[in-house]
């Protein structure tokens, strides 16, 4: 079940197509905007880098920051 009007962000373990809550929450926040994502909204995430997204744009800008070289 998941915590809704709690205010408190949750822990999650993303997992190929779900996520499986690991602490209670209402939310996420975006690793590339850091924008509030709530748990019903949540559609884009890593499951190599364990990051949510807000949205395509936020996952494509994450994937290809993670393709650059480091300098």
């Amino acid at each position: 079940m998941l915590m809704q009007g709690s205010g408190k962000a949750a822990r999650i373990h993303y997992l190929p197509g779900t996520f499986r809550l690991l602490s209670d929450g209402d939310h996420v926040v975006c690793a590339v905007t850091g924008a509030r994502i709530p748990l019903h909204e949540l559609k884009y995430w890593s499951v190599e880098r364990q990051e949510p997204y807000v949205d395509a744009e936020a996952s494509l800008k994450a994937e290809q920051q993670q393709d650059r070289p480091a300098k």
